[in-house]
C-alpha cells in the first residue's frame, strides 16, 4: 500500500492584509506538516513563502459598492478561472482569507465538491447587513475568526465559530527601532514624525491622499518642521508617489516591514483609514485619529445599512471612542490638521489613548498560549484526513 500524499492546500486571499495573514499561515502549516504543498491566489508575501498565484492578487483588491461596478465582468472571469483550478487540482482543502465578496462566492461555487472549506477571518455582518448569515450555512467546514466576541455572534445564528486570537499581535508593530529610523532617513531628532496610512488598495488610497496632501500645508503653519511618512504596500506605492508628487513637503514612502514598524516607533501620532492599522498603530502605541472617505454613494448607502456605533476596530473593541473618528464630510484638511496637532500635543489625551489600547489588545489573545497563525494552522490540519502529514 502506496503511503499518502503530501497534502495540497489551496488558498485564496484578495489583499494585502489576507497576504501577510496567508504567509504566517503558511509559515504555521509548513511548520506543523513539513511535506505541505500550496497553491492558490495570494500576494507577494504569499509567493515568497513558495506559493505561485494563479493570478496577480492585485486584481481581486476592490473596494466600495460603487467602485467595484465597472469591475464585475472582470471579477466573473477571474472567478471561474479560481473555480476550474480547484476542479482540475482537485485539492485536500480550500482555505479562504478575508475578502468576502470574492472568498464566499467561490466557497459556494465548490460546496459539492467535497473538499472540507475553511474560512478565515469571520465577514464583518455584525457590523452591518446581519440578514446576510443566513446564506452562510453550508459554506464551510470551518469559520476562523479573530476577535473574541465573534464566535458568540455566531453562535447565536446557528453557526459554529472559533477564535484563534489576532494576528495583529504576531505583526511585530511594537519592535520598531525610532533611532534607526531617523537615522536612515536623516530627520532631526527633535522633528515630529507623523503617520500617514491611506490605505493599502489602489483603489481607497488616492481617495484620502489628496486631503492630507492639504492638510500638511496647514499642518506646516503649527508645526513647520512636521515629517510625514506614508507605509504602503509596495502595490500601491507607485501610486502614493505620484499622488504626493505636489505636496508641501514630500512624504517619506515606506513599503518595507521593518522600516514601516521603526516609523511606528519613531511617531508622534498617526492618521490612518479604519481597519487593521488601527489594531498595529495600537499595538505599538501610537496616538491616532482614524479617517476615510469614499464615493459619496457608498457612504450613503453605507451609513442605512452600518449597525456597529464605531467604525475604528480600535472604538469597538474598547467600547467608547477611544479615539477620534473623522470620516466623509469629517474628512476634511482643517478639521485633520487640528485634530493632529491634538495628538501631538496634549499629553492627556495621548496617556489616554495608549491606556486603552493596553487593555484591549489583552482581549486579543487566542486560545491557550499559542499564537494566532499556529491556532489557525492547528485548526486547519484537523480537517486533513487522507493525506499525510
Amino acid at each position: 500500500m502506496s503511503p499518502p500524499e503530501a497534502p495540497l492546500i489551496w488558498l485564496l486571499a484578495g489583499e494585502a492584509s489576507g497576504d501577510v495573514l496567508g504567509a504566517r499561515l503558511m509559515a504555521a502549516l509548513r511548520h506543523r506538516c513539513p511535506q505541505a504543498r500550496f497553491t492558490g491566489i495570494g500576494g507577494p508575501r504569499m509567493e515568497q513563502a513558495g506559493l505561485h498565484s494563479l493570478f496577480p492578487m492585485r486584481d481581486l483588491a476592490v473596494m466600495g459598492l460603487v467602485e467595484i461596478l465597472p469591475r464585475i465582468r472582470h471579477l466573473s472571469r477571474r472567478l471561474d478561472q479560481a473555480v476550474t483550478d480547484i476542479e482540475r487540482q482537485r485539492p485536500d482543502l480550500v482555505v479562504t482569507i478575508d475578502s468576502p465578496g470574492f472568498a464566499l462566492r467561490l466557497l459556494r461555487r465548490i460546496k459539492d465538491l467535497g473538499i472540507p472549506r475553511v474560512h478565515y477571518v469571520a465577514p464583518q455582518v455584525w457590523a452591518w447587513r446581519e440578514h446576510r448569515v443566513k446564506k452562510f450555512p453550508g459554506l464551510w467546514d470551518r469559520l476562523l475568526v479573530l476577535l473574541p466576541f465573534e464566535e458568540d455572534f455566531f453562535r447565536h445564528h446557528g453557526l459554529a465559530a472559533r477564535f484563534v486570537g489576532h494576528p495583529v499581535l504576531q505583526s511585530g508593530a511594537d519592535t520598531g527601532d525610532a533611532a534607526r529610523f531617523r537615522a536612515r532617513h536623516h530627520i532631526p531628532e527633535q522633528a515630529p514624525v507623523l503617520v500617514l496610512m491611506p490605505g493599502s488598495r489602489r483603489s481607497e488610497a488616492p481617495r484620502l491622499l489628496p486631503v492630507f496632501g492639504a492638510m500638511l500645508t496647514l499642518l506646516r503653519r503649527r508645526l513647520p518642521d512636521v515629517v510625514p511618512v506614508i507605509p504602503v504596500s509596495p502595490v500601491v506605492a507607485e501610486t502614493v508617489l505620484k499622488a504626493t508628487a505636489d505636496w508641501p513637503v514630500r512624504p517619506i514612502i515606506v513599503t518595507d516591514l521593518a522600516d514601516k514598524h521603526d516609523a511606528f516607533a519613531a511617531a508622534a501620532a498617526a492618521l490612518t483609514k479604519s481597519g487593521t492599522s488601527t489594531l498595529e498603530l495600537a499595538l505599538a502605541g501610537v496616538p491616532m485619529a482614524v479617517t476615510y472617505r469614499v464615493n459619496p454613494l457608498t457612504a450613503f448607502l453605507a451609513r442605512r445599512l452600518i449597525r456597529v456605533p464605531y467604525v475604528a476596530m480600535v472604538n469597538l473593541l474598547s467600547g467608547h471612542a477611544l479615539v477620534p473618528e473623522l470620516l466623509q464630510q469629517d474628512c476634511r484638511p482643517d478639521r485633520l490638521a487640528e485634530t493632529v496637532v491634538q495628538l501631538m500635543t496634549d499629553p492627556v489625551q495621548r496617556a489616554r489613548q495608549k491606556a486603552g489600547f493596553t487593555e484591549l489588545l489583552r482581549g486579543l489573545q487566542g486560545p491557550g498560549h499559542l499564537d494566532p497563525a499556529d491556532a489557525a494552522a492547528t485548526d486547519i490540519l484537523s480537517l486533513l484526513h487522507s493525506a499525510s502529514c
